[in-house]
């Protein structure tokens, strides 16, 4: 996290969102949670209420510690949907005002996704820093690509995302027309605040058209080479599931190759393929995808589009689970609604109940009773992979 003069309600890409962090103290905060380390922005996590709320705010906490921000507390207000104007009610708002300033918080996270309104709103009714969730998850893919085809993707998705809340701030980009002002400025003159603002929506505009052709360039290039593969007659198996159950990790188990390995959400973005044999010798290959998480933005599957188009264009689809999830199932569900979205509802699917060596006997034995064709395994001690091949190999036969 860096400081910036980004004016407060612009999005700020690519990369970080860009927020102040001299306040951080490390202290404990009164409730006993531990505060920042220097530098980590502070922030506070704001959700509706519901049966899962604790669960969607407990990843919201995990996806604000990817992205370098200590969480100093969370609210919750209990109501059906949100307030169209400040998300929450007025009386929750003005709770929430008094949070940020007891706990110096420097950045509110809404698990949802705010209209530019919204943040407007709320940002004048608390004066801190608002961003809903999609804007978090932009920012951590923003961090993690690395590869020239990752960043274009994620800028897109950025830009998409940011175009439509492009908006002035103070007198920096002062919105003139629209109405009378003093001096006897008419409907339709703009300031120049107006002007800028026109042009930066051009300069994306023009960036966006730049961005899709290459993304497009890049799609046609993979499918060239999925299309030699399947002239070569190699299946092809692609690993998906929610984002740190394990693909990369099984992946290295199943074909030796050497993926970054990490304990965080969306660690892999870019798709690795590696070719294996079944224990019977039959050529294929495997692919790693990128995870997947409740209510991935749409701007985020428009983008990485052609690198899903691997998903869909695979032969079997490896569904890996993390077991020791305690809302295991709620992922399945998750993982299978995103497939539906990008045209992969009718693939062959085989369950892999990863991270068996850490999760709870009784979790695997109600997954293993709700998913009876799924295969238990370890990518980590190996339990299990011996099975799992077997699995893959008639899978495939039976293609």
């Amino acid at each position: 996290m860096q400081s910036s003069s980004t004016p407060r309600g612009a999005v700020s890409m690519p990369g970080h969102w860009l927020v102040p962090s001299d306040s951080a103290t490390g202290r404990t905060d009164g409730d006993g949670s531990r505060g920042p380390d220097a530098g980590e922005p502070r922030a506070l996590l704001v959700g509706l209420g519901s049966a899962e709320s604790d669960a969607r705010l407990d990843e919201l906490e995990r996806l604000a510690e990817t992205d370098g921000v200590a969480v100093v507390g969370r609210m919750v207000q209990t109501r059906e949907r949100p307030d169209p104007a400040t998300y929450l009610g007025s009386g929750k708002v003005s709770d929430l005002a008094g949070m940020v300033q007891e706990r110096s918080a420097e950045l509110v996270i809404v698990d949802g996704e705010l209209s530019p309104a919204q943040v407007r709103n709320l940002e004048d009714r608390l004066q801190a820093r608002v961003v809903d969730r999609t804007a978090l998850i932009l920012d951590i893919f923003a961090q993690h690509a690395r590869s020239s085809e990752g960043k274009a993707q994620v800028e897109l998705a950025q830009l998409a995302y940011q175009l439509p809340r492009l908006r002035g701030q103070g007198t920096e980009l002062s919105r003139v027309g629209g109405g009378r002002v003093a001096g006897g400025a008419g409907i339709g003159v703009r300031g120049p605040g107006e002007q800028r603002l026109e042009t930066e929506r051009r300069h994306l505009r023009r960036r966006i058209s730049l961005l899709r052709r290459q993304v497009k360039e890049t799609g046609l290039r993979r499918e060239r080479t999925r299309s030699r593969r399947r002239r070569n007659q190699v299946p092809s198996v692609a690993l998906t599931g929610y984002t740190n159950a394990g693909k990369s990790a099984l992946l290295n188990r199943l074909t030796g190759a050497d993926v970054l390995v990490q304990d965080a959400l969306f660690a892999t973005l870019d798709p690795t393929v590696r070719r294996t044999r079944t224990a019977d010798g039959r050529e294929y290959t495997l692919t790693d995808t990128v995870g997947f998480v409740r209510h991935l933005p749409h701007q985020l599957v428009d983008a990485f589009r052609s690198t899903l188009q691997e998903v869909v264009d695979a032969d079997l689809l490896l569904h890996v689970v993390d077991a020791s999830a305690a809302d295991a199932m709620a992922q399945v569900t998750t993982v299978r609604g995103v497939l539906y979205e990008i045209g992969a509802r009718d693939h062959t699917e085989l369950l892999a109940l990863n991270k068996v060596d850490v999760a709870p006997p009784e979790w695997v034995a109600a997954l293993r009773s709700a998913y009876p064709a799924a295969v238990p395994v370890s990518a980590i001690t190996g339990e299990g992979l011996d099975h799992l091949r077997t699995a893959i190999a008639r899978a495939l036969s039976g293609l």
